[in-house]
Order: structure tokens, then sequence, then C-alpha cells
């Protein structure tokens, strides 16, 4: 029994060679994907991030008022005891 030849053993190499690049390409294609995916993620994260510190600086100072209509009432009943 002879052993294999060694030019089938060469084919077969460039072969499996020509697979193994193509699935790397193919897994650099989808990492690249995944890169952009993630910056395009941190880009809209960062706008979320500022528009909501733009909406918590823009919002009412609820307890402040609250406490000043409560002084108003408070003045308004008295004024109206006292008179």
């Amino acid at each position: 029994m002879t052993g294999p030849d060694p030019t089938d053993i060469a084919l077969e190499l460039a072969e499996l060679r020509g697979s193994v690049e193509a699935g790397f390409a193919r897994l650099d294609g989808r990492f690249d994907l995944l890169a952009q995916r993630h910056d395009q993620t941190d880009r809209r994260l960062a706008e979320h991030d500022n528009r909501l510190d733009q909406a918590e600086q823009r919002r009412w100072p609820l307890p402040s008022v609250a406490a000043l209509v409560a002084l108003a009432a408070l003045a308004l009943s008295a004024w109206e005891i006292t008179h």
C-alpha cells in the first residue's frame, strides 16, 4: 500500500486554506458591523444622556413652588381672618 498522493494533499490544503480565509473574511465583516453598531449605540446613548440632563435642568422646582403656594395660602387666610 502506498500513501496518499502529495499533489492531492497539496490541493486539499489549498482548498482548506481558501475556506479558512473566506471564513475569516466573513468574521471580519461581522466584527466591523458590530463595531459600527457599537459606535452608533454609544452616540445615541450620549445624545439621550445630554437630553436627559437638559430636561432635568429645565424642570420646575416643584417643592419650592409648593412651598410658595402654601405660604401664599397661609398669608391669604391670615389676611381674611384679620379683616
